[in-house]
């Protein structure tokens, strides 16, 4: 049970990292925000990034508030995976 839970929760993880991949890869194309796509995987990732866009200013033309976000998701599922762990008595 509990590996089934720990390998869904990696899963969970490795989808909204691949969502934020994507968003971040439409954001360089023009007109790359606009398409259906775009305006879906905003809806998902847009609440998370602007956590990280309110506190880091972007430095000119770049915007480096995605790279920590996905950083921040590191440790977070790091920490998400050590709570099952020690829900399920694995540590």
């Amino acid at each position: 049970m509990e590996r089934i839970v720990l390998e869904v929760t990696l899963t969970l993880f490795m989808i909204y990292r691949f969502m934020l991949f994507g968003y971040i890869i439409l954001s360089w194309f023009p007109n790359g925000r606009e398409s259906p796509i775009a305006v879906f995987l905003g809806r998902l990732v847009e609440p998370y990034l602007s956590i990280f866009r309110s506190f880091i200013p972007p430095l000119g033309m770049i915007d480096i508030s995605p790279i920590v976000a996905l950083i921040a998701l590191h440790f977070i599922q790091n920490g998400v995976v050590f709570i099952i762990r020690l829900l399920f008595g694995l540590v």
